[in-house]
């Protein structure tokens, strides 16, 4: 059998030296006082650690898409190919938010398990919960079965969507991680737009449900195989030797060893320095104390939670489902003949949000957090008060509403889109980023589950416009968070977020 490379060995690597694909950095003052040593890297050996954990983010996204058509196939009595397609609305409530449920139960796994595991490990979980899962929902025999298949897929999105930020925040170069943790959002996007064509191509046909869920397996098995064949983290490694949780010797080694891999031929002979580095960091700010559950809400860890669980409530809370469920209705007061088709107005503004967060991609290691967060809030504050007004004042002007549905779905990818997931995953402690990260996320699929389950209700109390108002004033109150709250990490490494940030 070959050797797990959660422990690869220096042999193994041969000599290392200079690449045609190298990249330099620059040498920057050490917080002990000492020198950064130029951060090297492979662009070729950067793409894989990023890759294979955004999978994750893709098979989450391809879940949105796909079962959005999977519900109306499986209605149909004679398209579903089953005998028990008479389901009603908490049925079907049941198999589309399953998943929902799901990541709500990993993201409590996590917290729990995340700092035990490690993030390459948890990975591998995730991948092969989410491959159990869509198998188990594509041949369900009954009902039953099939909400027990959406269930372990979810606790998979959970998993994945806690560690793969993680892994990616602690692998890529410092100043390339913005754009890589803000790209895992670009699959999850991509993948629901793969979801929404795939789920349109097998709709009419028969049992064509099973077979839009089964299209993710492939994906789920390419993962895990990658996330094996990946190493563990080197600063997962240095925070258990330490924590004293295993040799220091071996776990540098293997830290210095898994470095090199990371960051392919074109590191030279600086990882055992940078390693050094990070280890002298990681003491200077005082990770050697393990964490304990009282401790996440005290000092500079009840800050970085706050940040972090702060961001990705406001994500969710202000609207972004809400507004998404009013697409079609909207583009079809225009006018627009595709809105007649909900796959067709979901393609299109999935093509949309590519875009935009693809943008965002390009320029959050350039602008910076905040400014991105600054900016796209207010563009959905203007929006959100446009589309109120819309439906209480200006019903005769659908272009009005149109535009606003632009803005806003634009103004998101720019900001809370990308940039929620990219804060968490860089601004908590290492010793607490598995515990912290663990709560953000169950704050963000909380959240989610929150407003899903409260915008009927809300709806028929208060009406849209009312409704996209209220919306408006917390996205008012989430822009003044961003202001006083919120720091910029840019260009900083995570030792020195938590030192000059927290």
């Amino acid at each position: 059998m070959a050797p797990d490379p959660e422990q690869p060995t220096l042999s193994s690597l041969g000599k290392v030296g200079k690449s045609s694909g190298e990249i330099g950095g620059v040498e920057e003052p050490l917080l002990n006082g000492g020198i950064h040593t130029s951060e090297n890297y492979s662009l070729v050996s950067a793409i894989f650690p990023f890759l294979f954990p955004a999978l994750g983010g893709l098979l989450y996204g391809y879940d949105i898409g796909s079962t959005s058509c999977a519900t109306i196939s499986i209605k149909s009595a004679t398209l579903s190919g089953i005998s028990w397609y008479n389901l009603n609305s908490v049925d079907i409530g049941l198999i589309t938010s399953g998943s929902l449920y799901g990541a709500l139960i990993g993201s409590v796994l996590a917290f729990n398990i995340a700092d035990f595991l490690g993030r390459r490990r948890e990975l591998i979980l995730a991948a092969f919960l989410y491959l159990v899962g869509a198998l188990v929902t594509a041949l369900a025999p009954a009902f039953a079965v099939m909400v027990i298949g959406r269930f372990v897929f979810g606790i998979g999105i959970g998993l994945a969507m806690h560690a793969a930020p993680m892994y990616i925040a602690e692998t890529a170069p410092s100043h390339i991680r913005g754009q890589l943790i803000s790209l895992k959002e670009f699959f999850i996007v991509l993948g629901m737009v793969g979801g929404y064509g795939i789920g349109s191509l097998l709709v009419d046909t028969v049992a064509g449900w099973r077979y839009m869920y089964v299209a993710s397996t492939p994906l789920a098995v390419i993962m895990g195989i990658g996330m094996w064949w990946l190493p563990a983290s080197p600063r997962w490694l240095l925070l258990r030797a330490i924590q004293g949780k295993g040799s220091m010797q071996e776990l540098r080694e293997t830290a210095i060893c898994c470095l090199c891999r990371l960051r392919g031929e074109a590191i030279g002979d600086t990882a055992p320095a940078k390693v050094d580095e990070i280890l002298a960091e990681l003491a200077v700010v005082g990770e050697e104390k393990e964490v304990t559950l009282a401790e996440v809400f005290r000092g500079k860890c009840l800050k970085a939670l706050t940040i972090g669980a702060g961001l990705v409530l406001f994500q969710q809370i202000t609207g972004q489902p809400s507004v998404l469920y009013y697409a079609a209705s909207i583009l079809q007061s225009a006018g627009f003949s595709a809105a007649s088709d909900a796959t067709r107005v979901s393609i299109l503004l999935g093509l949309f949000k590519l875009i935009m967060t693809g943008t965002a991609v390009l320029v959050v290691d350039r602008l910076g957090r905040r400014p991105l967060l600054l900016g796209g809030v207010s563009g959905m504050v203007i929006s959100l008060f446009l589309l109120g007004s819309y439906y209480i004042f200006l019903d005769n002007a659908p272009v009005v509403a149109v535009a606003a549905l632009l803005l806003y779905v634009g103004c998101y990818q720019l900001s809370f889109g990308p940039i929620g997931w990219l804060m968490i995953s860089e601004i908590f402690p290492l010793r607490l980023r598995g515990r912290g990260l663990g709560i953000a996320v169950l704050v963000n699929f909380g959240a989610n589950a929150l407003v899903t389950f409260t915008f009927s209700p809300l709806k028929a109390l208060l009406g849209a416009g009312i409704l996209f108002y209220a919306f408006g004033v917390i996205a008012v109150v989430s822009l003044l968070f961003i202001f006083f709250i919120v720091p910029e990490t840019k260009g900083l490494t995570l030792e020195e977020i938590e030192a000059k940030c927290l």
